[in-house]
């Protein structure tokens, strides 16, 4: 699951983020949360902060310049210099960049003005979460089991459990309403690079130019978004930021705010392997869904939307995924990689490690209250994160991402010094980048305390509640903007509840994780821990908060949470000031880390201008590939499963819980020679649940729902060798739908 599917709160932190910031230079006790503990752990992307210049010409110069010779004294370790591929920033291209040569050249392909808006307009953002597509005219919507998963509890009733029964609807009057959830159609890309990139051209510092730009970015937004509203309620603006603030694009969107379930298997299926399989293949999994969105109190009439190929891909045809990849990291220098590969990712597998163990433990032993808590959603999303991690974690230390990233650098460098006006404007970026990641570990021996902090898969709901409490009230007795208050309020009493026993347990946790970090003779601590041990005051916070009630939440905040006397407000007035004072240091080593990052796009684009696709942002994005197999020591991995294997597996494997089928499997006549699973070379690194996998004339052959292990490390740099993204075919999801279901009405809905 590239991008783990959150809880409500999940979605909502990276919001708090941005108001945060925004009161920084109006507040001293306000800051963007810890991006190095909590963007990583998102499942929406982390807001993307920058500072940048603009795009260099090359001015005509004799090559006189030595080539760059890499010393000990810059690489603190010795990396081969390999063969760099010509792929190395993947092939995630933006819907107003394609490389149309390339895609007829490669794949057969006239990507014209028509192809392109074709795939714009079918595909789906679900939510703040996941990708999908029309796939009917009557507004069917496409998207993977584990992007429906909180839905489909939510819509569940007194008596049922969907996510172990499934869920149809035999009509279009018995699809269920989800509240809340949306869906966004891309309407229009706009370049705005030159009015945002003006607006800090005569700003000083790194942290106020950061600041004028995400004020311009916020000023198109507000103005493009009231522009809308005078003439469709339906659309809004937002402005994207790309190649690390290189160019900046104000994309309009259409939302669709009624959307119905209309199908989802059995998590049995929808999750077949579990933890064992996730991130592997071969694969046997029917992570498919189906929603509707209804516009007037009817289903949508819609002409854009994915016809379906029948007959599905054979390996080697060329396939194309249309989808919001979250983020990537494939401008990192091997600097910034060092700090994440020695420093980040043990201290953030640690902590998730220890968290999943509780929660296992907890859904083991507690499972009714578990699940009417929905801590089984958690601890899957908790697991999925961990196995992401671990995987570019481990391709950092044993994989070639730093010998590729190194080989990378060199070029570049040398191809800067020989030219000396570039040289000089870009040249020392790589040591700048360098001196930050020695200042991010020394904060880190303090801000590991924090990891996780608000991660809602593995973090404390109640402890998250008091953040929120915390600065609604501040800001609000600090005059802070209506809209922002609300903003604030609503998403506060939107994070979920969890057991008060599971809270007791990973709150004692984040205490612990304090006193490893700061100390036993840190004042924060002995500010705690006065006369109470550890164990005491985690019971006492979950025994007798009222945060576990949403209700009592709201009168608090409608009241003055600060001075209501509940037994978290001595916690978390002791552990947010520490929390903000370290995370406004590293925001404002971030400022400084973005503003050289800035420069090194500067740099690419010098050299090599918009050839690549940049980073993902969570906007849509066109990756092509093609349906491939691949060597796996020595053993070809096939490019298709079929339905046989899941059969065998749930056989031979019966006594284990991962490898149940449901019963109607079992009684099914469904063809079990027909593909199930399939892999293509697609770049899909960093998210992109619940697109679609195209063919060349854009029709459905697949959906999209993980990676393989071996692409993880992509998260850095692409490669298509042995990393593949992984589908159910088409012709599985129409067999099942048809065989095993009996959802007749869908099928002739998408084959018609």
């Amino acid at each position: 699951l590239p991008i783990p599917p959150l809880s409500q709160a999940g979605r909502i932190i990276q919001n708090l983020h941005s108001v945060f910031h925004q009161m920084l230079y109006k507040s001293q006790i306000v800051s963007i949360f810890l991006i190095s503990s909590f963007g990583m752990a998102a499942c929406t992307p982390p807001t993307q902060v920058a500072q940048v210049t603009t795009r260099a010409e090359i001015p005509s110069t004799e090559h006189h310049n030595q080539p760059i010779e890499p010393t000990p004294s810059f690489y603190d370790e010795e990396y081969a210099e390999v063969e760099i591929g010509p792929f190395e920033d993947g092939k995630m291209w933006t819907l107003d960049n394609i490389p149309v040569d390339y895609m007829r050249d490669t794949h057969g392909v006239e990507a014209d003005s028509a192809w392109i808006a074709k795939a714009r307009l079918g595909a789906l953002r679900l939510g703040s979460f996941c990708s999908a597509s029309f796939v009917s005219e009557k507004g069917l919507v496409m998207t993977n089991h584990h992007c429906a998963r909180d839905s489909i509890t939510e819509v569940e009733r007194d008596g049922e459990s969907l996510l172990d029964n499934g869920f149809y609807a035999k009509d279009d009057s018995l699809e269920r309403s989800v509240a809340g959830l949306y869906v966004e159609q891309l309407i229009q890309i706009d370049d705005v690079s030159e009015e945002v990139l003006n607006a800090a051209a005569d700003v000083i510092g790194a942290g106020p130019q950061a600041e004028a730009r995400r004020k311009r970015a916020e000023a198109i937004e507000r103005r493009n978004n009231t522009r809308l509203a005078a003439s469709d309620s339906t659309l809004r603006a937002e402005v994207v930021n790309l190649y690390s603030g290189g160019r900046y694009a104000l994309y309009t969107y259409k939302k669709y705010a009624d959307v119905r379930l209309v199908f989802a298997p059995e998590l049995a299926v929808g999750y077949f392997g579990g933890d064992t399989d996730n991130f592997t293949y071969p694969r046997h999994t029917f992570d498919a869904s189906f929603f509707r969105v209804w516009s007037e109190s009817a289903p949508l009439n819609t002409p854009d939307y994915f016809r379906w190929e029948i007959d599905g891909a054979s390996e080697g045809e060329s396939v194309f995924v249309v989808g919001n990849p979250g983020s990537t990291s494939r401008l990192s220098t091997v600097s910034q990689l060092e700090y994440r590969r020695n420093t980040e990712y043990p201290a953030m597998l640690e902590i998730l490690s220890d968290r999943i163990a509780v929660m296992e433990q907890y859904v083991e032993n507690e499972a009714i209250t578990a699940d009417s808590f929905d801590v089984r959603n958690d601890l899957m999303t908790a697991m999925n994160m961990q196995k992401s991690y671990d995987g570019e974690y481990k391709g950092l230390l044993y994989g070639d991402v730093l010998s590729r990233t190194y080989s990378s650098e060199i070029d570049l460098r040398n191809r800067l010094a020989e030219n000396d006006s570039l040289d000089q404007i870009y040249g020392k970026v790589w040591d700048d980048i360098k001196l930050i990641q020695k200042s991010k570990r020394a904060s880190s021996a303090k801000a590991g305390a924090f990891y996780h902090f608000l991660n809602p898969a593995v973090s404390s709901h109640v402890l998250t509640r008091a953040l929120y409490g915390y600065v609604y009230t501040l800001l609000r007795q600090r005059g802070a903007p209506p809209e922002q208050l609300k903003g604030i309020y609503d998403e506060g009493l939107a994070i979920t509840s969890w057991p008060k026993a599971l809270e007791k347990e990973i709150i004692e946790r984040r205490i612990r994780d304090l006193s490893t970090y700061l100390g036993d003779s840190d004042p924060t601590m002995k500010r705690l821990l006065k006369g109470v041990t550890i164990e005491q005051l985690a019971d006492s916070v979950a025994m007798y908060t009222a945060l576990t009630d949403t209700a009592a939440f709201r009168v608090m905040l409608d009241d003055n949470y600060l001075a209501s006397g509940d037994v978290t407000v001595v916690l978390i007035s002791a552990i947010a000031p520490l929390y903000f004072t370290l995370d406004q240091e590293l925001q404002a080593l971030g400022d400084q880390e973005q503003l050289f990052v800035s420069r090194l796009a500067g740099a690419e684009f010098a050299l090599n201008g918009d050839a690549a696709p940049p980073d993902a942002t969570f906007t849509l994005r066109i990756a092509d590939g093609i349906v491939s197999s691949y060597n796996q020591s020595g053993t070809i991995v096939p490019a298709f499963t079929t339905l046989e294997g899941a059969f065998e597996l749930a056989e031979t494997r019966s006594e284990e819980t991962e490898w149940q089928l449901p019963e109607r499997w079992k009684a099914s006549s469904v063809d079990r020679s027909i593909p199930f699973n399939l892999v293509s070379t697609n770049d899909i690194t960093g998210g992109n649940s619940g697109s679609p996998l195209l063919n060349a004339d854009l029709e459905v052959v697949g959906l999209i729902f993980d990676g393989n292990l071996e692409s993880l490390p992509n998260e850095f740099v692409y490669s298509d060798k042995q990393a593949r993204a992984i589908s159910v075919d088409s012709r599985a999801i129409l067999a099942l739908l048809e065989n095993v279901y009996e959802a007749d009405r869908i099928v002739a809905e998408i084959i018609q």
